[in-house]
């Protein structure tokens, strides 16, 4: 089992002024009430990781850290879009339908964003990195540390992790503000393969850190991930 790190490291890792926090896929017709994953948006909310993403998006606005949200959608006749795995096929089939422009795409309540939010959409891929706009952003920016929340563990939040790592930045995530089917899944991703490459921490944690004075640091955590 990986440890978490302590108050101090991760309070170093999540400096402000070199953090993005990236929300994955937090849209309406993906977690919102009538989701086109129903089973998803309701791990995402009964599990608490909408709530979390909620107000580590509210710390990120009041201390100065990057928001930018990563949105996936699709046109509504399909050009420019995936069709080379089932998952593509299914979700083309969908009674819901990620258009562009529609409220599907639109960032789900409870999180609010802010005028200085980044809204990165993409129109192809299972990954809001690759193939986007986010990397040249994030050097732009001077992230040194992406912190990564959001659906799915199933596909997207590895994918996220993994081409943030291998763009050079160190990526830290809330276990408890990720989610994905079946919930099991979740705790084993983190456990298996994120804790591998990435800082696993908790919402509390960070929001300790970003909330807290300059200068001041916290007690060091022993509890496993």
């Amino acid at each position: 089992m990986p440890s978490r790190p302590s108050q101090e490291r991760l309070t170093e890792l999540i400096e402000p002024a070199t953090t993005v926090l990236l929300t994955v896929e937090c849209q309406q017709g993906v977690v919102g009430p009538d989701s086109a994953l129903p089973e998803l948006a309701a791990a995402a909310r009964s599990s608490g990781a909408l709530a979390n993403i909620a107000h580590l998006v509210d710390a990120a606005h009041e201390s100065g850290v990057q928001v930018m949200h990563a949105v996936a959608e699709s046109r509504p006749d399909g050009r420019g879009g995936n069709h080379n795995a089932r998952l593509f096929r299914a979700a083309a089939r969908l009674p819901v339908q990620q258009h562009t422009g529609s409220s599907a795409v639109r960032i789900a309540p409870p999180i609010e964003v802010a005028d200085e939010d980044l809204v990165v959409r993409r129109l192809h891929g299972l990954s809001p990195l690759a193939g986007t706009d986010v990397g040249a952003l994030l050097r732009n920016l001077g992230c040194r540390t992406l912190v990564v929340t959001g659906v799915s563990a199933n596909i997207a939040i590895p994918n996220a992790v993994f081409d943030a790592v291998n763009l050079g930045h160190t990526a830290v995530v809330p276990a408890d503000a990720i989610a994905g089917v079946p919930a099991e899944y979740t705790s084993a991703m983190v456990r298996n393969t994120l804790a591998l490459v990435a800082t696993v921490t908790t919402t509390a944690a960070i929001l300790g850190s970003w909330k807290r004075p300059r200068g001041q640091v916290g007690e060091p955590s022993a509890t496993p991930a």
